[in-house]
């Protein structure tokens, strides 16, 4: 299968194009290539592909394309609240209009990166599934529910959308990074002797490996039509669903010496929940996730001790929000994120 990749040179696309080719699908990539320097260790190994802002995608791009699988975003929570217009812009009509384009070219699969965060402000501790209410509580997350219902309308007997919800990634990429909450307590963790939580340590959170939402995709993209047509997935394994302060538990165990500080300063966070992940398992018979949290903040130590992680680099090169402002300060993009050369 010919398979559009788009962030193919992201934190997860890094990760998922090598999956892909292992299991004899012909990857093309498709990035802007804001975060293409952000390597910890090795360079990787991209697929060809193709250099090119999600807004100015054509019928080109898409052409001869048997499937799509779309992970490009302006990605995070504090990323979107910076630039809420930039987030719905990018993250919401121009995957809409790829979409379209898409399924104009003859694309019979169309696989969206969700996020878990649409349930935002769920609460409490029963398990979430699919069907529950959408409580998105940022831009981020608003724009993925946005695109959801709208793929929804573009589905047809030809036209196959499938909503991934992914949990919280977590885990080694080449190209990392590191404000997302496991990899962020491991890297403070090292560098200072602290596992630092900003938050009361109360909320829900459920986590996902990167190599397991490649894993989950690569399945999905060959799944039997009738089993993942306009459907929503929650992708991880309830074993993962942890309060942050047991996240942060677990890293202190994988990071020897590590004290656990929890200063509460930001106080209770709003988004909370924790997510039954049963219908893609029914789905696709014999998938289940193969990484723990504990085996991620042990991953991740060994991988940023290996490799050399400075301070410097957790805080600026490998933190998306201080990444775009270093890019836009040096008058290397303009003020809606697209290249000036």
């Amino acid at each position: 299968m010919r398979v559009l990749l788009t962030g193919h040179q992201g934190y997860l696309g890094t990760v998922m194009a090598p999956v892909l080719t292992a299991a004899g699908h012909e990857v093309v990539g498709l990035d802007a290539g804001l975060f293409a320097d952000c390597v910890l260790g090795p360079a990787p190994a991209d697929p060809p592909g193709h250099r090119v802002d999600l807004r100015d995608v054509t019928a080109e791009h898409v052409a001869g394309v048997d499937a799509v699988i779309h992970l490009a975003a302006l990605s995070n929570d504090p990323l979107g609240s910076l630039a809420p217009d930039l987030t719905y812009d990018i993250n919401h009509h121009a995957s809409v209009r790829l979409a379209r384009l898409a399924r104009d070219a003859g694309v019979r699969r169309f696989l969206y990166a969700s996020t878990c965060s649409v349930y935002g402000a769920a609460g409490g501790d029963d398990l979430v599934a699919e069907d529950a209410p959408l409580r998105p509580v940022t831009p981020y997350a608003e724009s993925k529910v946005r695109v959801e219902d709208d793929l929804h309308a573009l589905a047809d007997g030809d036209f196959t959308p499938v909503f991934m919800r992914n949990a919280t990634a977590f885990g080694y990429s080449p190209r990392l990074r590191a404000d997302i909450v496991l990899n962020n307590l491991v890297g403070h963790a090292l560098l200072s002797g602290e596992v630092l939580v900003l938050s009361d340590g109360t909320p829900w959170r459920p986590l996902v490996h990167a190599a397991d939402i490649a894993r989950a995709f690569t399945a999905a993209l060959t799944a039997p039509r009738e089993a993942v047509h306009d459907r929503a997935f929650n992708i991880g394994s309830e074993i993962n669903n942890v309060t942050v302060a047991e996240i942060a538990e677990q890293v202190a165990e994988a990071v020897s010496g590590a004290k656990v500080v929890i200063t509460g300063e930001n106080g209770a966070d709003p988004r909370s929940y924790r997510v039954d992940f049963a219908r893609f398992r029914a789905a696709i018979p014999g998938f289940d996730c193969e990484w723990t949290v504990k085996q991620g903040a042990l991953e991740l130590a060994d991988a940023y001790r290996k490799h050399g992680l400075t301070r410097e680099d957790f805080e600026r090169r490998f933190t998306r929000l201080a990444v775009l402002r270093a890019a836009s300060d040096a008058g290397a993009v303009d003020d809606t994120l697209r290249w000036r050369r």
